[in-house]
């Protein structure tokens, strides 16, 4: 246990079932997942890739209210749905109101609509349709120099990306979902892509299922 002397008490009864490499290779999956920008390749790291050590690294987010969130080839972390509901409920938010409208718009231009109209596949966000600048100008009643900023700290924060430029003179930049946005459990994924579909088009087919299905929940009946 002298090996764990400095380490933050909750970890330990994970931490101390493990031999001494393995150990440190659960705490470098547990960095990685924690602050890579980008979802950590499974085959860079032997926690992520062995069933074993990535259950122990699992444990060991759970512990901070955290969890493993797959995505493609790939893993990184993210709140678990319990923790994502009691912050929502406290009403706590990180993001200024200005900057939670902006992100809403590209999420609803770049992958709500489209998917309503069945021309986006999947359900990766950063594989949506760029939405221009001047789209969202257009969309919002907030100043254009306020939405720029918006989408500057947006993109600092790793919640927008820019795309490539649309050919054409004079057009504005583009953009995208951010990565950030990999950190969403799969039923947060879900549950926010609703609702941007039945905000941007409540009258679709895909609208209407939704409805349908929230009014008839599974187990019930």
């Amino acid at each position: 246990m002298s090996l764990l002397t400095g380490m933050n008490p909750v970890f330990e009864p994970v931490l101390a079932e493990l031999t001494e490499r393995h150990r440190d290779e659960v705490l470098a999956a547990f960095a990685a997942v924690e602050h890579s920008p980008e979802p950590v390749p499974e085959v860079e790291l032997l926690a992520l890739r062995d069933v074993t050590l990535r259950r122990s690294l699992d444990e060991l987010l759970h512990r901070v209210g955290r969890t493993l969130v797959p995505v493609g080839g790939g893993w990184t972390s993210g709140y678990t749905d319990e923790i994502a509901a009691e912050l929502t409920g406290a009403g706590w938010y990180s993001l200024p109101m200005t900057d939670r409208a902006v992100l809403v718009l590209v999420l609803i231009h770049s992958v709500a609509v489209p998917r309503s109209r069945g021309t986006a596949e999947g359900d990766a966000w950063t594989s949506g349709q760029p939405t221009m600048a001047s789209e969202l100008f257009a969309a919002s009643r907030v100043r254009p120099s306020d939405v720029k900023a918006a989408l500057a700290r947006l993109r600092a924060a790793g919640l927008v990306q820019q795309a490539q430029q649309r050919a054409g003179a004079g057009q504005s930049a583009a953009y995208l979902p951010g990565p950030q946005l990999h950190r969403l459990t799969s039923a947060a994924r879900r549950r926010l892509q609703e609702e941007l579909i039945l905000a941007a088009a409540p009258s679709s087919p895909l609208a209407a299922a939704i409805r349908a299905r929230r009014s008839h929940p599974r187990g019930e009946g």
